[in-house]
């Protein structure tokens, strides 16, 4: 009777055993539990902030809870990062990030994580291209023109950025250095003073976003030259791809991604990875996208960590190449 009873208690005991750990899986695979945060590391009303919030609205009714954009801005975003390698790795937390953090690893900034050891890669999302432009003054219209132009004068023209170690400076310095060219580099503030400077030809050339460039091009206030992208954007649909012309292959513009904290269950990566596939094949999103000059791109997390090591390996030649070093 005894041993009966003994019995009876232990697969009884091993039922509810079973009973818990089938909860447990249950509960974590139920994913989102949660409304999920995209953190993104500038303050409203930018170009990243405006593309991520135009993910986030296609992902909440996908994803069937809230996907809210959190800004965290400051420290050429690391204060976002840092935030979501400290948040616990569930998949609630989602980090927007940008070239930032593969440049600042190449400058050797002091960030509190480890891009490759504290995040995961989920996904390239989008891609805003450069365009190389130029003061009217300058007597090239052509792409090749403009390299045959500036190295029959090195260092005589003045290119300006948003900073040193920005991507428009590094951009900038990446068209040079393939071509073998020099020149002087002028670091702004911010973008307003190194534009205006633009337009009146204190500065000769520079790489911006298209969108940024839209109005002055089409005011004939400078001239666009090439657009470092795959193919021409609608939005000017004459200026040519670098690879259409004297440059094959030459790719370069400031880039979105998702990252979440290292760690998270690779069922919640596939999940949110497939997630913003879907979203970024949206007509609707496609075409806001494009009216900002954003490119909608796509990958796996595996994709997106191999371009992650090869966009550090090209910012890492081009530093070292010139030199650059923080302030």
């Amino acid at each position: 009777m005894k041993k009966s009873l003994m019995l009876a208690m232990s697969l009884g005991m091993g039922v509810l055993g079973a009973a818990a750990l089938t909860i447990t899986a249950s509960a974590q695979e139920a994913y989102p539990a949660a409304p999920v945060k995209l953190l993104v590391g500038f303050a409203p009303g930018g170009a990243t902030d405006v593309a991520a919030r135009l993910l986030a609205q296609k992902l909440t009714p996908q994803m069937g809870v809230n996907v809210l954009v959190e800004n965290r801005a400051g420290a050429n975003t690391h204060i976002a990062a840092d935030y979501v390698v400290k948040s616990k790795p569930d998949g609630h937390n989602l980090l927007f990030n940008t070239p930032s953090q593969i440049l600042g690893t190449a400058l050797g900034e002091k960030m509190s994580y480890d891009v490759f050891r504290d995040l995961s890669p989920v996904i390239l999302a989008m891609t805003s291209p450069q365009l190389l432009f130029v003061h009217p003054s300058v007597p090239a219209n052509t792409l090749a023109e403009f390299i045959s132009y500036v190295r029959a004068n090195p260092d005589k023209l003045a290119y300006g950025s948003a900073g040193a170690g920005s991507i428009i400076h590094l951009g900038a310095l990446l068209f040079l250095q393939a071509n073998g060219l020099s020149a002087l580099h002028v670091p702004y503030k911010g973008t307003g003073d190194l534009l205006n400077d633009a337009i009146s030809g204190r500065v000769q050339f520079s790489m911006q976003s298209t969108t940024t460039m839209l109005s002055m091009v089409k005011n004939h206030q400078i001239k666009a030259l090439a657009i470092a992208s795959r193919k021409r954007t609608p939005l000017l649909p004459d200026v040519p791809t670098f690879s259409e012309t004297a440059m094959p292959g030459f790719e370069m513009g400031s880039w979105n991604g998702v990252m979440v904290p290292a760690r998270t269950p690779v069922t919640v990566i596939r999940r949110v990875n497939s997630e913003i596939i879907k979203a970024m094949q949206d007509p609707e999103l496609i075409a806001k996208l494009a009216q900002g000059g954003i490119e909608p791109l796509g990958s796996t997390p595996e994709e997106y960590g191999t371009y992650l090591k090869n966009e550090l390996d090209r910012w890492n030649k081009v530093v070292k190449s010139g030199g650059i070093k923080l302030e």
